[in-house]
């Protein structure tokens, strides 16, 4: 393996790492109720240092649905799609298994359930009376808004400069003001694997919904904005 494409792969890999320990984490400690604009601004802030931190060495993806939208519209290979979407799941990993380490060895309660089951900010559709319908419905939508922004942000012909990290985080920022309330707002399979597969029971059920959603919403976000950047 080249080592510009290692660090591409660590860098998303520590990206989304980041993204997890610090957005579950947030909402693990003020919950996703009164502190859903906490837990909100978390993750976008999270977007925002990461895109100035690893961006000019990965693109700071550290989401595979956005990394399928870059590989449909050709901004990735099939091999770096490939390696990004395993860099980001490890960094999931290690980012949940630190939060579950860390709150165990604290004896803390976690905020989000209210005793020690350890809800890990898995996604869940408890929000939405469980039904499976709606909840397909807000990621596509949520994460179809998400990636629509970043590929507007990010592409060449935009020309948005060194405001598009801010831009992007602001977008995620939104999206979760609207999501925790419904789905936890997940519009990212990686962020929604390993907390789910920690917390076990309802969030490893539901799982699924918080991966092929995502993914549906990024591929017809990518289609959306390969017709619009279309040469007449």
């Amino acid at each position: 393996m080249e080592k510009a494409t290692l660090k591409k792969y660590v860098a998303e890999a520590i990206g989304t790492f980041v993204l997890v320990f610090i957005g579950c984490g947030t909402a693990m400690t003020v919950g996703c109720g009164s502190g859903y604009l906490t837990v909100a601004f978390a993750f976008g802030l999270v977007i925002v240092g990461m895109a100035y931190c690893i961006g000019n060495i990965s693109g700071c993806h550290i989401n595979p649905a956005v990394s399928l939208a870059v590989y449909m519209t050709g901004g990735l290979t099939k091999k770096d799609f490939i390696g990004y979407m395993i860099s980001q799941c490890a960094g999931s990993f290690v980012g949940t298994l630190l939060l579950r380490i860390i709150f165990a060895l604290a004896d803390r309660t976690d905020a989000t359930k209210g005793d020690n089951d350890w809800g890990m900010g898995a996604n869940s559709l408890a929000g939405l009376d469980d039904n499976i319908i709606a909840g397909l419905l807000v990621e596509i939508i949520l994460t179809f808004i998400f990636v629509m922004v970043i590929l507007g942000v990010t592409s060449k012909k935009a020309n948005h400069g060194s405001f598009g990290g801010l831009i992007i985080g602001l977008s995620l920022t939104m999206v979760h003001v609207l999501g925790i309330g419904l789905t936890g707002t997940s519009v990212n399979p990686a962020r929604s694997l390993f907390p789910a597969i920690f917390a076990m029971n309802e969030p490893l059920a539901q799982l699924w919904v918080f991966i092929v959603a995502p993914f549906a919403g990024a591929a017809l976000a990518a289609i959306t904005y390969k017709w619009f950047e279309a040469e007449k």
